[in-house]
């Protein structure tokens, strides 16, 4: 039975990973900084799951999670990179703790994680890497978040090592979701009730895509036909029109600071 290890698995995408990856059939390594919700979740999945507590965005947290996926007498089949966190508030009124923070979870940690768990795929040939990124780090969009930021160098760091180990069966791939129902905003405390409805895609859908562009060999999966539309746009744009699109959102980054 292949083992999958999911980061950030309580909630949301990685919730939705776990249950998916369940119904497949793979035995679960469930990563969050929340035991109880853990255990709870665990307790509901048909398969044998380890649970594991550790907060990434600790030194301590890595380290722990990292040792877990070298440890080459309990191989991990696929690792999925899902843990992440953005800030609401402009860079002008950050802390450099806050920003060092996101940067250990956003970065540092899918870093950590992708080296411990690569080598051992490539000697196996087998194996495959999915990091959770986002639309979002396509272009900086968002003035005064250093959001985007932190998932164009997951985008492009995924894409890298998927070329370095291209025809050693084993694959990585960058998810990039836009818009999704999950606790993700609100637990950031942005505001998200003015935002249109049809923006909003369903976390089993960006599972299940991701997946199957996955088996496919993408490097780049973008859930979803209207936010392929989005980058494809956003790739072929001129900066100063990508940067006179995101002026009006200026004002809303940190509105909702407390």
């Amino acid at each position: 039975m292949p083992v999958a290890l999911i980061t950030g698995a309580t909630a949301g995408i990685g919730a939705a990973f776990a249950r998916h990856l369940a119904a497949e059939g793979h035995e679960l390594v469930l990563v969050a900084r929340r035991g109880e919700v853990l255990q709870a979740l665990a307790a509901e999945l048909p398969v044998p799951v380890e649970t594991l507590v550790a907060d990434l965005a600790t030194v301590a947290g890595a380290e722990a999670v990292a040792a877990r996926l070298a440890d080459p007498a309990r191989p991990i089949d696929l690792l999925v990179n899902n843990a992440g966190r953005s800030l609401n508030r402009s860079f002008l009124r950050s802390s450099p703790e806050l920003e060092e923070e996101l940067l250990r979870l956003n970065v540092h940690a899918v870093m950590r994680l992708t080296l411990a768990a690569l080598p051992g795929m490539v000697e196996r040939g087998r194996g495959a890497i999915v990091n959770v990124s986002s639309v979002s780090g396509f272009a900086a969009m968002m003035p005064g978040s250093t959001y985007p930021a932190s998932k164009a160098w997951v985008t492009n760091f995924s894409e890298s090592q998927a070329q370095l180990v291209r025809g050693s069966g084993v694959r990585v791939m960058a998810l990039c979701p836009g818009y999704t129902r999950t606790e993700f905003h609100a637990s950031a405390g942005i505001d998200t009730a003015r935002m249109p409805s049809w923006l909003w895609l369903d976390a089993g859908e960006v599972v299940r895509a991701a997946l199957r562009d996955l088996r496919r060999g993408r490097m780049v999966s973008v859930p979803g036909w209207k936010y392929k539309i989005a980058v494809l746009g956003i790739r072929l744009a001129p900066r100063g029109l990508l940067h006179r699109a995101s002026r009006g959102a200026r004002g809303r980054i940190g509105h909702e600071e407390r």
